[in-house]
């Protein structure tokens, strides 16, 4: 019973908090690049926050192989 009140308490509280943002793949976001570009733009402009996250480090690497595939057709590859 001691426990029980501290943990509804908790539930309760957890609802006060918002989501969490969601964890995009680089698959994901390689496929929207809409998103992608949402992503990276809030990166480039915190990077200090921002830099070390799941999120933006997918974007980065969603961008880099965007880039690369793009300069292969370019060079007829």
């Amino acid at each position: 019973m001691k426990n029980l009140v501290p943990g509804i308490a908790a539930l309760a509280l957890s609802g006060c908090f918002g989501e969490v943002d969601r964890i995009y793949t680089v698959d994901e976001l390689m496929a929207d690049q809409a998103l992608l570009a949402k992503i990276t733009g809030k990166c480039r402009n915190n990077p200090g926050a921002l830099r070390q996250t799941p999120n933006c480090q997918n974007a980065e690497a969603a961008d880099w192989k965007l880039r690369l595939e793009r300069m292969n057709r370019a060079l007829g590859g």
